[in-house]
């Protein structure tokens, strides 16, 4: 592995990791200090930073080790559209097959959650949904999802989810029974740093809620 320094600005520096065989978007890490076998996935456009810098520390604080990789944008327009949506999403779901395999045999984690943001979460919802029969993540978190043209969304994913954003009303969009939605809209006319509080909080609460006695060694 090799170590690059975030382009945000940060200083928190990232080691680059190396999926043999993969031709697909690259994949960052960020180490947490504590020995741990438990990780985040998180997608994010990789085009301006490698991920907030807080929610990085969030989780290595935590005892997860944080790895963030891209969907290119474009394919997932794609997949939301009704212009090869199938060649799209294929694409992005064996991208998700070879992190999630390497990280679990390359790199020993056992417990993983899967964070997407905006056009990446209809990509993360569908992974979730398509590999639910082996249990690819013990939690998935949504932040802002934008599922695009995918206006009637029927998905039936088995693990805890988390979507922060506002409910768009169960005719259209339906991801699973175990689906917790948080708006922190009322949060916009107060600060900003009030909010992200508000949203760690509101994580931390709900990982430790859905985890207990399953990794009961492992909370948060």
């Amino acid at each position: 592995m090799t170590s690059v320094t975030a382009r945000d600005g940060g200083a928190d520096d990232y080691e680059a990791v190396v999926l043999p065989g993969s031709a697909g978007p690259p994949v960052f890490l960020r180490r947490s200090a504590r020995p741990t076998r438990r990780a985040v996935l998180h997608l994010h456009d990789l085009s301006g930073s490698l991920g907030p810098p807080d929610l990085a520390r969030w989780y290595t604080e935590r005892g997860f080790h944080f790895f963030v990789t891209d969907i290119d944008r474009g394919e997932a327009a794609a997949a939301a559209s009704r212009r090869r949506p199938q060649q799209a999403l294929r694409r992005s779901l064996l991208m998700l097959d070879a992190v999630s395999r390497h990280l679990r045999e390359a790199s020993g984690i056992d417990a993983l959650i899967l964070s997407a943001q905006e056009s990446a979460a209809l990509a993360a919802a569908c992974w979730c949904h398509l590999r639910r029969a082996g249990q690819p993540a013990q939690a998935m978190i949504l932040s802002g999802p934008d599922f695009g043209r995918a206006r009637r969304l029927r998905l039936d994913i088995t693990c805890p989810v988390l979507v922060v954003g506002a409910h768009p009303g169960p005719q259209r969009a339906h991801l699973g029974a175990h689906v917790t939605w948080l708006d922190l809209e009322d949060q916009a006319a107060g600060q900003a740093s009030d909010g992200r509080r508000r949203l760690f909080d509101e994580m931390g609460r709900w990982l430790g809620a859905y985890m207990y006695g399953q990794v009961r060694d492992r909370l948060l």
